[in-house]
């Protein structure tokens, strides 16, 4: 069993990763458990539907009854129709400033039960139990959100949680889009820190069917990446915007296709292309890389269609309403090299440009 602590100006806590580590709930963290007077379980309906009672099981053990709430799956909680039916019913079950949340799902779901209990009663405690690859890059870190028609995580906050358990025997039932979300965030944190982990990721043959033991090392270096880069930067004013790789432009696709039409990480990954481009220009990536690293999300499953079936136009508009967007100047997360990470602005016509690129490297790759 994994395990890193996250170190922060104003917080820690551990995150625990490997089979069985619901049962620290009844050792470990009992006291954390015993200092609340109401457990709430916020679920997304295909882990409950999967995986609830393995969590049920461990929090009986430790003498605890939560309430349970169940949300839509993926990006369809993340309303603000859900975030207030959540917020009612912690009402009405008189839940209090004592009381804890359990965030059981995907990233979606801790990201919105991770703002639920920020904005109940101006903030209560709440743990992590993520149950798919991709939600070991959101687990981490307290960014908490919901989205709006307009934008993914418009409306949000900073908010800690106070442990993850992250239990890697749930991942056996992920189905085969999943695994690569989740696997597109862990090769993002190998790009901005470590260009022989980058390299030899790039080369796993089973990179998208991985083993579960390989799977649980990965998964602790990729969380030990962020916990880092967090720790130095907690608020997002600076290093912290590192971990934005590849999501200016993924975040973009995922709004045009609507959220949901693609995973998250399979637009990162078109998005992390896109950013390569842009690490041409202004870093010393080379283009033989980038065309590499369109071959290598192919051969794996990731689409690039998106980018080929839309106009720029179409996401240009989300990408101008990123929340690291000002004034008609875009800031993106660039290479200089693998593993040495930088931020600067660009403008939309230089997007246009590197947008036209990318189309072209597509073509070019699919007449290959």
């Amino acid at each position: 069993m994994g395990k890193l602590t996250v170190q922060l100006p104003d917080a820690q806590y551990d995150v625990r990763i490997g089979e069985h580590v619901f049962d620290l709930l009844s050792t470990d963290y009992l006291d954390l458990l015993e200092s609340a007077d109401r457990v709430g379980v916020i679920a997304d309906e295909q882990a409950a539907d999967l995986h609830l009672p393995v969590l049920l099981e461990a929090l009986q053990k430790s003498g605890v009854e939560p309430f349970i709430k169940i949300v839509p799956q993926g990006e369809s909680c993340k309303t603000q129709e859900v975030y207030f039916e959540c917020q009612s019913y912690l009402v009405r079950e008189n839940f209090t400033r004592n009381s804890i949340l359990i965030a059981f799902g995907g990233g979606a779901c801790g990201d919105l039960t991770g703002f639920v209990a920020a904005t109940f009663m101006r903030g209560i405690k709440f743990i992590q139990c993520p149950t798919t690859i991709l939600a070991h890059d959101s687990a981490v870190g307290g960014k908490t959100a919901i989205n709006l028609p307009e934008g993914k995580n418009m409306v949000g906050s900073f908010h800690q949680p106070s442990v993850v358990l992250f239990n890697t025997e749930l991942l056996r039932t992920l189905p085969p889009r999943e695994i690569r979300s989740g696997m597109a965030e862990l090769i993002k944190h190998a790009f901005i820190s470590d260009e022989k982990w980058s390299v030899m990721l790039l080369e796993e043959e089973n990179f998208t069917k991985p083993a579960e033991e390989w799977l649980s090392e990965e998964l602790l270096k990729g969380i030990r990446v962020k916990a880092d880069i967090v720790a130095a930067d907690e608020f997002e004013h600076s290093t912290r915007k590192f971990l934005n790789f590849g999501h200016t432009f993924g975040h973009a696709v995922e709004a045009v296709c609507g959220f949901g039409g693609l995973s998250h990480g399979e637009c990162v990954v078109i998005g992390m292309a896109y950013s390569f481009i842009l690490s041409e220009r202004h870093g010393k990536i080379n283009p033989s890389f980038t065309n590499r690293y369109i071959q290598f999300a192919r051969k794996n499953g990731y689409s690039f269609e998106p980018v080929l079936q839309h106009s720029f136009s179409s996401f240009l508009v989300f990408m101008e309403k990123d929340k690291k967007a000002a004034f008609g100047e875009m800031n993106f997360v660039m290479l200089e090299e693998l593993g040495k990470p930088f931020v600067m602005k660009v403008s939309s016509e230089e997007c246009e440009q590197a947008f036209l690129d990318l189309q072209r490297r597509i073509r070019m790759g699919e007449q290959s």
